[in-house]
């Protein structure tokens, strides 16, 4: 199939983890990569719209003290994880880097960034407690991110 992740057999993984989902070279030859950032077990639980609304926001506002690749950080649709998308083909090492810092300052945090009506579709829709919760269960799981199946 077209899109990587319908390739992707979601019954052999174990979250969390993260992998390299997909590099792309754009016609004008700059790089992109995509990484799967999956914080619960595919078909099995999923994060609830505010803890991944929450995620989302923190996390594109934070990871971007720490990195001038970051492009994109989209919730999946299933509810299970995140897509980051990064510029160029920064080492693994570098990315899981980038992750654990930015989701440590998620913990940190004391407010969603832009959860209000103006700089937000649906600004009600957020949740604290439920992104850092989600979170610290993500970060629980560090030791085991570069395994994705058992």
């Amino acid at each position: 199939m077209n899109v990587e992740s319908f390739n992707l057999d979601h019954r052999t993984v174990v979250a969390p983890y993260v992998r390299l989902a997909d590099t792309k070279v754009l016609p004008l030859g700059d790089v992109i990569v995509k990484y799967d950032v999956r914080f619960t077990q595919p078909n099995v639980a999923h994060l609830e719209m505010p803890a991944v609304h929450s995620i989302e926001h923190l996390f594109a506002e934070h990871s971007r003290n720490h990195s001038a690749r970051v492009v994109d950080f989209s919730p999946m649709g299933c509810q299970t994880g995140f897509y980051l998308i990064l510029q160029g083909q920064p080492e693994f090492a570098e990315v899981l880097e980038l992750i654990e810092a930015t989701m440590t300052d998620i913990l940190g945090a004391t407010e969603v960034p832009a959860a209000n009506e103006v700089q937000c579709g649906w600004g009600a829709n957020h949740s604290l407690s439920a992104a850092q919760e989600a979170v610290t269960v993500f970060l629980a799981g560090r030791a085991g991110w570069e395994n994705v199946t058992a």
